[in-house]
C-alpha cells in the first residue's frame, strides 16, 4: 500500500505567505507528494520534501527557471504498485470537465475508492477539486490548498492511496 500527498496551485508567496501548516500535519506517512505546479517558488518543495519525496510539475504560471530543479518537469510519468500515474499542471485536453463522461465524480471534499484502474493523472491548473472516473482512469484535482477558485482563503489537498490496483481518494479541505 503506498500513500502520496497530492496538491496543487499553492501560489506562495503571492496568494498566500506559507504552505498552511494543516497540510504538513495531513501529509504525514505519505510516501510521496506530487505538487501539480503553479509553485512559484522552489522553497515549497523544499518544505514538502522535509515530509516525503516531492515530484512537480511545472505550472503555466512557473517560470521556465523552475524546471533547473531536478524535481520539476512539465510531465511526470511515474508507476507506483503497478499503476501508472501522470502528473501534469494543464489536464490532457484540458477543457470543462464536463466534456467528458463520467462514471463517478465530485468535487466535495469526501472519500471515493475506484477498482481495477487503468491509470490515473493528478492534474491542477483549475483551482478546483475533482474526482472522474472516465473509464477506469482517474482524473484528480486536489484544487489549491491556498487559492481555492481564486479566492484567498483555505482551500484543498488530497490524499491518494494505491493497494493491488484499487486506488482511494481523499479530498480535504483544509480549516
Amino acid at each position: 500500500m503506498t500513500r502520496i500527498g497530492l496538491l496543487s496551485d499553492t501560489h506562495i508567496p503571492v496568494d498566500a505567505k506559507v504552505l498552511p501548516e494543516q497540510i504538513k500535519e495531513l501529509f504525514q506517512g505519505v510516501d510521496l507528494i506530487l505538487h501539480a505546479g503553479d509553485i512559484y517558488l522552489i522553497s515549497v518543495l523544499d518544505e514538502l520534501e522535509r515530509i516525503a519525496p516531492v515530484l512537480a510539475a511545472r505550472g503555466d504560471d512557473d517560470d521556465l527557471d523552475i524546471t533547473k530543479d531536478n524535481r520539476v518537469k512539465e510531465k511526470h510519468n511515474i508507476t507506483v504498485d503497478g499503476v501508472e500515474i501522470t502528473l501534469a499542471h494543464i489536464e490532457p485536453g484540458f477543457g470543462p470537465w464536463a466534456v467528458f463522461p463520467a462514471s463517478r465524480g465530485a468535487a466535495d471534499p469526501g472519500s471515493f475508492h475506484f477498482e481495477t484502474i487503468s491509470g490515473i493523472i493528478v492534474c491542477g491548473h483549475a483551482h478546483m477539486p475533482k474526482v472522474v472516473d472516465r473509464g477506469g482512469y482517474i482524473f484528480i484535482n486536489p484544487g489549491s490548498p491556498t487559492f481555492p477558485l481564486y479566492v484567498r482563503r483555505p482551500g484543498t489537498v488530497a490524499i491518494l492511496t494505491l493497494n493491488s490496483g484499487d486506488a482511494e481518494v481523499h479530498l480535504i479541505q483544509l480549516q
